[in-house]
């Protein structure tokens, strides 16, 4: 019996967020780190989530602390949440989700970016 054929889905939000990772190199002056995610996508999370879809880690193992994160998980439909998944790709965290036989990316984020802008909370 052939192992069914996954699936590896770039969503919306995960194109956002590679574009705000994109800048985040940039400013850091670091644009060469990007053309590597890029290829470390290609050549490595995509072929080990087609044929690992279930490499990461479930996201709730270690659950968020932080309101925001409690309530935008509360909003997703029942079971949603059990479903999400952390891959780690050298400097980067990926969230994802499987759903039949496709994998979908969801998010990813450099792990010195920060959630918050700072800068602009002190801004006149």
């Amino acid at each position: 019996m052939a192992e069914p054929r996954i699936q590896v889905e770039l969503t919306a939000s995960f194109i956002e967020r590679l574009e705000s990772v994109e800048t985040f190199l940039a400013e850091a002056d670091a644009p060469q780190a990007y053309d590597k995610l890029l290829d470390g996508l290609r050549r490595t999370v995509i072929l080990n989530l087609r044929r690992f879809p279930r490499i990461g880690r479930r996201y709730l193992d270690q659950p968020p602390q932080s309101a925001e994160a409690m309530t935008q998980l509360a909003a997703l439909p029942p079971g949603a949440a059990d479903a999400l998944r952390e891959y780690l790709h050298g400097d980067y965290l990926i969230l994802y989700t499987l759903t039949g036989s496709t994998v979908y990316l969801l998010s990813i984020r450099h792990h010195r970016q920060l959630s918050f802008a700072f800068a602009k909370l002190w801004e006149p």
